[in-house]
């Protein structure tokens, strides 16, 4: 795992991503893109979007998602939408959201797994996900205590209520599977928790994701 301290993490973390997706362009033609969300990414969309990628061969998923209704405040999609994709002016063929609006939790990450198979092959493989960070050591919606942490046999599962929401979170073994993660870690409270990543101790679920083609994009004093 390479740790990058930056002044400026979300233009640092927006710039290596880009860097890695017109790699993968240039290699096979076309990238993909998994973000998680949060209120971490925000700048770090804002950045993408500007950033010179060919939009038109890159398909845009989603890591995580919050069970609320389409446009609401509380979905990662509403920030990804009005910060990157239309700004950035991906197809709108290109950006595949997690159907939480529809049908159970269950049922939605059934679907989901459904739509990276049919994008990404299957098994899915993702060439760049974006994780984040919290305080107390989750990343996506891999939060401690979730039975949704043992769950092996699926890309793509629902979780128990965290901070007010059920939600679908991509698994273990897809995050695994990809060829790169980039984490952003910003916020003062996040200080132990990034310690306990970058040591890769402890039983946090951050700690559990694979760490080979990882980076970690950070303030200096974090």
């Amino acid at each position: 795992m390479e740790v990058v301290r930056s002044a400026d993490p979300a233009g640092e973390a927006a710039s290596r991503i880009a860097a890695l997706l017109d790699g993968a362009v240039a290699t096979r033609g076309r990238a993909s893109l998994a973000v998680s969300g949060g209120s971490s990414p925000r700048l770090m969309f804002a950045a993408l979007a500007e950033a010179d990628l060919d939009w038109s061969v890159i398909d845009v998923v989603q890591v995580d998602e919050r069970v609320a209704p389409d446009g609401h405040a509380d979905r990662n999609a509403t920030d990804l939408q009005a910060l990157l994709v239309g700004p950035a002016g991906i197809p709108a063929g290109n950006v595949h959201l997690m159907p939480v609006a529809v049908g159970t939790p269950e049922q939605a990450a059934e679907a989901y797994a459904g739509v990276l198979a049919g994008v990404l092959g299957d098994p899915p493989v993702v060439d760049v996900v974006h994780l984040g960070l919290g305080d107390d050591g989750h990343t996506a919606s891999l939060v401690p205590g979730d039975p949704v942490l043992e769950v092996t046999d699926v890309d793509v599962a629902a979780t128990g209520p965290y901070q007010g929401r059920r939600r679908v979170t991509m698994t273990y073994p897809l995050l695994a599977r990809a060829r790169h993660r980039v984490w952003l870690v910003t916020g003062e409270e996040k200080a132990a928790a990034l310690a306990r990543l970058v040591a890769g101790e402890g039983d946090d679920p951050a700690v559990r994701v694979r760490r080979e083609a990882s980076v970690v994009v950070a303030p200096p004093l974090l």
